[in-house]
């Protein structure tokens, strides 16, 4: 599984502690434009300055505009990790699109020896 050199190359990066053994990285790597695949897609830059609550993702070469929920839920997301229940080292991937889990948005992965859930939480205000 390759891993980011840069944050630049990713949608999503995050390091979270997962209860008192539990570690849990995730990151979503940026897709090339689908028209002209010359480029990463990205938020859109205003004035020098990246649009944050984008609600698009927008290709710097040629333009071309995909909507925000549509673009992420064609990203892959690749998480390593230490599992929480039995310690097991291990690394997997599934679709980048959150579930709602007891009202936080939740990427869910599981351990791939004890099938535990590792939960990446949205972090929120």
């Amino acid at each position: 599984m390759r891993e980011p050199e840069s944050t630049n190359e990713c949608v999503y990066y995050t390091r979270r502690q997962i209860g008192e053994k539990g570690f849990a990285t995730v990151w979503v790597f940026k897709q090339m434009c689908p028209e002209c695949g010359k480029a990463l897609m990205g938020k859109p830059v205003v004035k020098g300055k990246v649009k944050i609550r984008a609600k698009e993702y927008v290709c710097p070469e040629c333009n071309h505009t995909v909507e925000k929920k549509e673009y992420e839920e064609s990203l892959t997301a690749s998480c390593k990790y230490t599992c929480p229940g039995c310690e097991h080292q291990g690394e997997a991937e599934m679709q980048f699109k959150r579930k709602s889990i007891d009202g936080v948005q939740t990427l869910r992965f599981n351990c791939e020896q004890c099938n535990a859930n590792i939960d990446v939480t949205k972090k929120m205000k």
